[in-house]
């Protein structure tokens, strides 16, 4: 899952084939930046428009609809997560539970670098959008998915007890991450992810005595 913090600044791709693609490409930029500060909701495709700098012709040149905008976001998460939140972490250290508290790292610099003001994306997104756009929440299950096989592959290259079940606990990674961004959100302090984070090594220290 690349909970990277969306920038309302446009970058310009390195490789550029045309100029649509650019224009493509601030659109996709504009609606993480604007989904993650707003939500999906409170993003009228005014906004999405004005913020990416294109007319509603270019818009739907490219997109049917603000959902197909959307799926390319939740897509875009998808591409990002290894480069942006997995490499990142694995190459600050070899050991697999470390590399699993790297990853919790880079979400606790982004809660510091905002004020406590940074929200999962992909979290805020699960709980706004309709249960029944069953093509979003696929896209948003498979970004959780993909960052629970991350932290699956450190713990099967950990060395825990026998009979642990790896896939449960490396679903209780995400729930605390997720959970520890959210109340760190709304204390508007980065002390309830540390305390969350605490436990949770607790938990490895005690599993794996």
């Amino acid at each position: 899952m690349a909970n990277v913090v969306p920038t309302s600044k446009v970058k310009k791709p390195i490789l550029v084939q045309s100029t649509g693609s650019v224009t493509r490409q601030r659109l996709i930029e504009s609606a993480r930046y604007l989904f993650w500060e707003r939500g999906f909701a409170g993003t009228s495709m005014a906004d999405l428009l004005a913020h990416a700098k294109v007319n509603s012709g270019s818009f739907y040149h490219f997109f049917d609809s603000k959902e197909a905008l959307l799926r390319e976001v939740l897509e875009s998460y998808l591409v990002a997560l290894h480069p942006m939140i997995v490499e990142p972490a694995y190459s600050a250290t070899t050991k697999p539970i470390e590399r699993i508290f790297a990853i919790l790292e880079g979400y606790r610099e982004r809660i510091v670098m905002t004020d406590a003001q940074y929200g999962c994306p992909l979290g805020r997104l699960a709980l706004e959008i309709d249960p029944e756009n069953r093509p979003a929440h696929k896209l948003i299950a498979e970004n959780f998915r993909g960052w629970i096989d991350a932290v699956r592959d450190c713990l099967q290259a950990a060395k825990l007890p026998a009979g642990t079940d790896i896939e449960a606990l490396a679903t209780y990674v995400l729930a605390t991450m997720e959970g520890g961004v959210m109340l760190s959100r709304s204390y508007g302090s980065v002390d309830p992810f540390d305390r969350t984070v605490k436990a949770l090594r607790e938990h490895f220290r005690l599993l794996m005595k």
